[in-house]
């Protein structure tokens, strides 16, 4: 049996920086509220497309491995915020790229999608259907928020990262993995007025907004990762002292000291960015993975824990163990469209459309 070894990986993140001090200029909050409940000190805002941001992690990815697209034989895009549904934005990543013997599929499982792909990905490798796999994950959220709502719009951000899995005759890569989905929970984090289920006769379908029920997003959160993060060492015959580093979704610093604390895992085994970059959904686990492995926290043959959860509520977790390499083979030059605004002058038009509609 193949397996799906890691060989390459990358992350885009746009230059816009949204402080917490930014965030207190047109909404009632502060650094110090948002900070002692979330962890969350900055957020990146996209400029660009998404597909920009997912092409350049891509081509970094690729050159890490040192692959040429054309060698790539399926890619796979977690995110929900696609640059289009038709075609799909997987699709344009491919043409982008020059991956012209790639199939092309979209994952829509929000926040899980990058960990989902991953075991969407290894599994076909490991079935022979396919040998070189391109996993990207990420998202352009910013643009899909109510800025009037610091419930939630302090929380995301936007980012990309991917990952290369390549067939491997060595038991490396993701080992195993457990993903699911909790019932009666597909409200607890809802983008509104969005899709075929709002009717698109009414003036607010061009106003996404968001369902978000904090409490029960956390309870959930911490009883399905930590679920999943326990069936994947069983199912490895490993235990929590094997793991060398932990990888987890970077939704809220409180759900990840929790989700840490229930399963037994020391803070310094954790991967931790979420001050850096807020949630930036399907991009958090390969933008952290990608950091870990730049501040060397990732050795050769290391046990990588990774755990997910997201709207629906989807949840998962992987078991990877590292191969030999640890660096960049080559190093891409792409980069995003040079960006001349800053983050609150980016988000301007969006902040006042949702402002204009409060006053009517």
């Amino acid at each position: 049996m193949h397996f799906a070894q890691i060989t390459g990986w990358g992350k885009c993140l746009p230059p816009a920086v949204l402080s917490n001090d930014d965030l207190a200029t047109f909404m009632e909050t502060s650094d110090e509220w948002i900070t002692s409940r979330t962890g969350i000190q900055e957020r990146r805002i996209c400029h660009c497309n998404f597909s920009d941001m997912a092409i350049v992690a891509a081509r970094r990815a690729l050159a890490a491995a040192n692959l040429d697209a054309a060698e790539i034989d399926l890619i796979l895009l977690g995110s929900l915020t696609m640059d289009s549904l038709c075609p799909n934005t997987a699709s344009i990543v491919q043409n982008a790229i020059g991956a012209r013997d790639a199939a092309a599929i979209d994952i829509n499982s929000a926040c899980t999608g990058f960990l989902y792909g991953l075991h969407i990905g290894t599994n076909l490798i490991r079935t022979g259907a396919h040998r070189k796999v391109l996993v990207i994950g990420g998202e352009f959220i910013s643009h899909y928020m109510n800025w009037s709502r610091r419930d939630v719009a302090v929380l995301f951000g936007d980012a990309c990262g991917a990952v290369v899995l390549e067939a491997s005759d060595e038991a490396t890569g993701l080992l195993a993995a457990k993903i699911g989905c909790e019932l009666d929970t597909g409200s607890a984090i809802q983008i509104t007025n969005l899709g075929s289920g709002y009717s698109r006769l009414s003036d607010d379908f061009l106003y996404p907004d968001w369902n978000f029920e904090g409490q029960e997003v956390f309870k959930r959160a911490i009883k399905s990762m930590a679920f999943a993060c326990e069936d994947v060492l069983q199912q490895s015959g490993l235990t929590v002292e094997d793991v060398n580093i932990m990888v987890p979704h970077q939704a809220n610093r409180r759900i990840l000291d929790a989700l840490a604390k229930r399963l037994g895992i020391p803070e310094e085994k954790i991967m931790v960015n979420v001050h850096k970059y807020g949630n930036t959904s399907a991009g958090t686990i390969p933008v952290a993975l990608t950091e870990a492995l730049e501040e060397s926290r990732i050795k050769a043959g290391d046990h990588v824990l990774m755990a997910t959860f997201g709207a629906g509520l989807t949840w998962g977790a992987g078991l990877v163990k590292w191969g030999e390499r640890i660096t960049p083979l080559s190093i891409s030059d792409a980069e995003l469209p040079p960006c001349h605004q800053t983050a609150l002058e980016i988000l301007a038009p969006h902040i006042q459309r949702y402002n204009a509609r409060q006053d009517k």
